[in-house]
């Protein structure tokens, strides 16, 4: 080394190097250029500024020159040039007036990186920008440091180093470089060089010519000066570097377990004969983490092989190789990664099994889902080939059918028996245990264990939480799914021994979905009751509002009604209804209900007035409204309706009633309120003349009540109190018919008795009394007045030989005489004359004859004396005997 050393001193620098007093020299040159160029006027155009984008020292003066060219001049000199440093106006204390064209500034410590000095005229009040110049700061460049290299052999060789500063000015590199002939201690006097700009530099093949050792030095230099480093002595081994190695196979050896076998290929383009390291980076698919293994060889080889050991069996692995040069410092790059699987083994564990049991369907059967997954357990158990199903009823092992699939899922159609199954796992190596699994048989009652279960969500895991009432009991099935899923393969299980807490990460779950959550107790192969709740995992508020619509209205209320929101629209478990109402060009209100009630009768409200009404549904994470929906209140209720209907109706029907009355009694009442007065004409007692006619015109003539003549007086007063009643049915029994017969001529009628006869023995015809006032309201045609007939002498001679009676109107001078002329024929009695006024009373004589006193009888009564002008006195009408109407 000490020899290396002396000639490394003797050798201090093999590069031309620029001292200060040669750069000082060159910048009085260049002064010297710029003075001779403003001593020419010819050679500036209009407006020149220089020198020209200068680069200076950072903080060192700088100094400018302004020329006017002749299209300026002779309006204006040197006096009217300004300067500006960017923006900023230079103060005119700077300013030096060369000659009539040519002013120059100066600008002390100068600390801007980069800035922009403008040349203006300011003339008349006017500035004009001339020209301008940018002005760089910077650094001379320091001595290079750090220099190192990498060698690809027979490819190319790259050195790197780095400065102390940034120069801030356009600096240049040049790479020099010196090889020493192998065997001998000094370098050749060939000097290769690298320029560039940037502090890196290559040397490319066939440029590069192999040696032992290499002699490097950077120089740098701009503007402002240059710096070199010291030479550097560096040996080709050191700094080394071949492409990464190539593997051929990774393979694992049939019959050895958890190995592979690596084989890999050096590159091309190495040193020869030098010694190697190569390191193998493994690891299997489900790490992260890698691990390392070294091996020694010779560059002489180019192919290499190596066994790793203590894999995981049945697992995959990913390998890659990096080598190196024992004396370098520079490992190869990794090579491509590969990868291979160690030698199988039968699975180890048993799978996951789970099941969803469908009600019996018809004819006993039911539907049995079965579905499983392998434990996720390191090593894997390899490549599962398929899964072999058995089952068979519980009493009955014979009965055992067995099925084969390569899916993680099928359907058992099962009776209502218990059943027992299970499943293997199978592989190339072999099979797994079986995992058994019993199917209740319908009508067995599986016991509670579960007494309460509860979940809650943390920043990144769904927790759920129960207690069980038997401690014996040790495994569970936690099993959740998305409440609208209806496909039972769509829900996911998870078995849990010895804990009763159960966590799964969020991703697991949806956002804003409702989920099913029930907790299975395992206690042999038997699957206890479970317990059921739900969960949302995240909120939002929901999609949609519910629809308002209004049930019966009423003057005061109304019944508002509205449905459940979908589920898929809920983002979350509805906690209440909220109603809002507005009357118009009103307040708005609002009232609050559970989440269970779907009605809600707003009460308190105007009469016929509009409302407009919408509902929000609410929950954790906030509401949202439906559709609004407009209303208007009765202006009256039922009440009301009833109040005013019901005394309208009762009268109605107190009024219908009357009518109807009226028209089934009809002629009854018109009987007793307006009674019809017998005419004597019509009267078969008496036989009129037959030229005797009683004409009635067309016209029907009205008479006055002041023509009607009232008989004041019937009876002697001394005669009354022995008045009998008589009982006219009796005298119409023995009474013969009477044939009346009437013609009408001529539009006149007449009465005739045509071969009537009344028999002797006919009770004697009285006659009748009625009052003024009944005759002055009621009657409508003419009457006859009665003549005063005294009952004594009707006795003594007989009825049937009083032969005339004389009616006098007085406003008729004609005499109408009705004669009856035969007594001895039978008399009808008109029945309906019974009933024709209120009271009859039939009175009979002390002195009638005996046959006529031994005659059945009503009670006799007695008749309170007739009073002139007085109402509702009882009278005798003559026509009780039986008058006909001839026809």
């Amino acid at each position: 080394m000490s020899t290396r050393a002396a000639l490394e001193n003797r050798e201090k620098c093999f590069l031309l190097t620029i001292t200060e007093k040669e750069m000082f020299c060159c910048l009085i040159w260049m002064v010297v250029l710029l003075c001779s160029s403003m001593a020419d006027e010819n050679s500036i155009g209009d407006a020149d500024i220089f020198p020209s984008s200068p680069e200076i020292e950072r903080g060192s003066t700088l100094k400018l020159f302004c020329v006017l060219g002749k299209h300026y001049t002779p309006h204006r000199n040197a006096s009217h040039i300004i300067w500006k440093l960017n923006h900023e106006l230079i103060s005119q204390e700077n300013y030096d007036i060369v000659n009539e064209t040519v002013s120059s500034v100066t600008i002390h410590n100068f600390t801007y990186s980069k800035a922009h000095v403008k040349c203006f005229t300011k003339y008349l009040g006017q500035e004009q920008l001339l020209v301008h110049t940018e002005v760089k700061s910077g650094f001379q460049p320091d001595v290079p440091e750090n220099i190192s290299c990498i060698y690809y052999f027979d490819v190319e060789l790259t050195c790197n180093w780095t400065s102390r500063r940034e120069t801030n000015l356009s600096t240049n590199y040049t790479l020099y470089l010196k090889v020493m002939a192998i065997g001998s201690m000094t370098p050749s006097k060939t000097i290769h060089t690298c320029p560039s700009k940037k502090e890196s530099c290559s040397f490319r093949h066939p440029h590069v010519p192999y040696s032992s050792h290499f002699y490097f030095q950077v120089k740098a230099e701009n503007i402002l000066g240059e710096a070199s480093s010291d030479c550097v002595l560096i040996a080709v081994k050191n700094i080394e570097k071949f492409k990464p190695p190539e593997i051929l196979s990774i393979k694992k050896i049939t019959g050895i377990k958890q190995l592979l076998e690596v084989t890999w290929k050096m590159p091309e383009k190495i040193i020869p004969l030098q010694d190697l390291t190569c390191e193998l980076r493994y690891r299997n698919i489900y790490s992260n983490s890698s691990k390392f293994a070294s091996v020694l060889m010779n560059s002489s080889k180019k192919v290499r092989s190596y066994n790793l050991t203590g894999l995981w069996d049945s697992t995959e692995y990913s390998v890659a190789i990096r080598c190196i040069n024992n004396n370098s410092k520079f490992w190869s790059e990794w090579s491509k990664e590969k990868t291979a699987s160690t030698e199988e083994k039968a699975p180890s564990e048993k799978v996951d099994l789970w099941r969803v049991i469908e009600p019996s369907q018809s004819a006993g059967h039911r539907s049995v889902h079965l579905m499983w997954k392998p434990v996720n357990n390191f090593p894997s158990p390899g490549r599962i080939l398929g899964y072999k199903i058995q089952y068979f009823p519980e009493k009955s092992a014979a009965l055992q059918v067995t099925k084969n699939s390569t899916d993680k899922k099928i359907i058992l159609i099962l009776n209502e028996d218990p059943y027992i199954i299970s499943v293997i796992a199978c592989n190339s190596a072999g099979n797994s245990p079986a995992a058994i699994l019993r199917i209740p048989s319908t009508d067995e009652k599986t016991p509670q264990i579960i007494e309460t279960v509860r979940t809650f969500t943390t920043d990144e895991e769904v927790v759920v939480e129960w207690t069980a009432s038997k401690p014996e009991v040790t495994e569970y099935v936690v099993e959740w799914f998305e409440e609208l899923e209806t496909d039972p393969f769509g829900r996911s299980w998870q078995y849990v021994s010895n804990s009763t807490i159960w966590k799964t990460n969020k991703k697991n779950f949806k956002p804003f979905v409702c989920y099913n959550i029930s907790v299975y107790p395992l206690y042999g192969n038997q699957v206890a009751a479970p317990y059921s709740t739900q969960t949302y995992v995240q909120e939002r508020k929901p999609s949609e509002g519910p629809v308002a619509d209004t049930g019966i209205l009423g003057k005061n209320e109304v019944m508002i009604k509205w449905k459940e929101i979908s589920k898929d629209k809920r983002n979350g478990f509805i906690r209440n209804y909220t109603i809002f109402y507005k009357p118009e060009n009103g307040k708005e209100l609002n009232e609050t209900v559970n989440s269970d009630v779907l009605h809600y009768e707003l009460k308190s409200l105007q009469a016929n007035m509009q409302y407009t009404v919408y509902v929000m549904a609410n929950n954790e994470a906030g509401g949202t409204s439906g559709e609004p929906k407009t209303f208007k209140t009765l202006k009256f209720n039922k009440e009301d309706v009833v109040f005013f209907a019901l005394p309208i109706g009762l009268s109605m029907l107190f009024l219908l009633g009357i009518w109807i009355t009226c028209i089934l009694k009809k002629h009854t009442f018109k009987k007793v309120c307006w009674p019809d007065i017998p005419n004597p004409a019509e009267s078969v007692a008496v036989e009129w003349p037959l030229d005797a006619s009683l004409e009635v015109t067309s016209e029907g003539k009205t008479m006055d009540f002041e023509d009607i003549s009232v008989l004041e007086h019937f009876f002697p007063e001394e005669s009354q109190e022995g008045s009998l009643l008589m009982n006219y049915e009796n005298h119409v029994s023995e009474c013969t018919d009477v044939d009346t017969k009437g013609t009408i001529n001529g539009g006149k009628m007449v009465l005739r008795n045509e071969e009537n006869e009344v028999a002797r023995c006919f009770s004697p015809s009285m006659a009748y009394v009625i009052t003024d006032e009944d005759i002055r309201s009621q009657m409508h045609s003419a009457l006859i007045t009665a003549k005063e007939i005294h009952p004594a002498e009707m006795l003594k001679h007989g009825f049937c030989e009083f032969q005339q009676t004389s009616i006098k109107n007085e406003g008729n001078d004609n005499e109408e005489i009705l004669k009856l002329e035969d007594c001895s024929e039978k008399a009808l009695f008109n029945p309906y004359l019974k009933n024709s006024v209120k009271t009859r009373e039939f009175l009979v004589s002390e002195k009638l004859p005996e046959h006529s006193k031994n005659e059945p009888k009503s009670q006799p009564t007695v008749l309170p004396p007739f009073q002139q002008n007085v109402a509702g006195q009882s009278y005798v009408t003559l026509d009780m005997f039986g008058l006909a109407t001839a026809h």
